[in-house]
This record gives structure tokens, C-alpha cells and sequence, in this order.
């Protein structure tokens, strides 16, 4: 399957749980379609971008691995991601990898992310938080900069300036998710 027609059958995945989990299942069973994948996914201003966001996001979630041979130009182009419904995805996977990588069960993840692609996760973990984003990304931005944390220790006290600060405008949902950051933090 070219680009074209990877971006053409991207067309018709929409919000459907259903629809995602079909076009995810085509990637699992044919990886070498990450490349073309990631190509439209990174298209950043074109609405089927997200498309390619929800799709990566269903893969990344039953194939992590699948990514690992991706994760320069994953990393590399997360902060160009900028459409609501392709950042949430892009934030999602972020979480799934360093959830990962920071497992107690040594794991694969561990071997295929470097300090360079933890430290472009966390400037866009980062950039999620301080711009106007969903809830949900930066909840998985939370997530994953609390994480990385553990390894990096300038980021906990980044974090916790940005929770407070941001606290008394945030919605009910990003009040409850920092009050949980803030909490494991101290």
C-alpha cells in the first residue's frame, strides 16, 4: 500500500472505536505501512493527519513496539503537532512509552528509547501543558513528565510551578488530574 492509499483509506476512519480498531488492525498486520503512517500523521495541517493520529494511537496501544524503529522521526516531529484532535493521540502514545520505559518488568521500550527521544517527549510534554490543549492531552502530558521525573530531576520542579499556576484557570478535570500530580510529587 502506497502513501496515497494508505491517505485515501484513512478517509474513512472516523471516531468509531470500531473504524479505528480496523484501520489499526491493517497496520499491525502490515508494520511496514508505520512509514506511510507517520508521513500523513506528520501532514500537520491536513484534517486527515488526525485521522493517522487516532490510527497510530490504536497501534501504539496493542504494538508498541512497532514504533521503535520510528521513534527519531516520532520524537523529532512531536512538538509540529498542533490540531486538537491529532495532539491528543500524539500525547496518548508519549504516556503509553514512558509508562513503559519507566515499567519495574525490564521490557523492550527500555532498550529502544534513548535520552534524546525521552528529552523530545518531554519539551512537548511540556509545550502541551503551557498552551491552550484538551484536557485529556495534558493529562497524558502529566502523566508522562511526572514519569520522566524519575530520571530527569529539573522536571518535577518545572511541573509543579506549571500545576500551580495554571490551577485556578484550569477545568474541573485538569484540577483533579494536577491535584493527583501534585500529590506524587510531594
Amino acid at each position: 500500500m502506497t502513501t496515497q492509499e494508505l491517505y485515501t483509506s484513512l478517509n474513512y476512519v472516523n471516531h468509531s472505536r470500531e473504524k479505528r480498531a480496523e484501520m489499526a488492525g491493517l497496520i499491525s498486520n502490515n508494520p511496514e505501512l508505520i512509514t506511510p503512517l507517520l508521513k500523513v500523521a506528520f501532514t500537520i495541517n491536513d484534517p486527515i493527519s488526525c485521522k493517522a493520529c487516532w490510527v497510530l494511537e490504536f497501534t501504539a496501544k496493542e504494538n508498541l513496539p512497532f514504533i521503535f524503529p520510528h521513534l527519531d522521526t516520532f520524537s523529532r516531529n512531536l512538538t509540529s503537532v498542533h490540531l486538537d484532535s491529532a495532539v491528543r493521540p500524539m500525547a496518548k502514545i508519549c504516556e503509553y512509552l514512558t509508562k513503559s520505559y519507566f515499567s519495574k518488568t525490564p521490557n523492550t521500550t527500555q532498550d529502544a528509547l534513548s535520552k534524546k527521544h525521552l528529552k523530545k517527549i518531554t519539551t512537548a510534554c511540556f509545550g502541551w501543558l503551557i498552551t491552550d490543549q484538551k484536557v485529556a492531552a495534558q493529562a497524558y502530558a502529566m502523566t508522562s513528565l511526572l514519569l520522566m521525573g524519575k530520571k530527569f530531576k529539573w522536571i518535577l520542579p518545572e511541573l509543579k510551578i506549571i500545576l500551580e499556576q495554571n490551577y485556578s484557570k484550569g477545568s474541573a478535570a485538569y484540577k483533579a488530574r494536577a491535584r493527583l500530580t501534585l500529590a506524587k510529587i510531594k
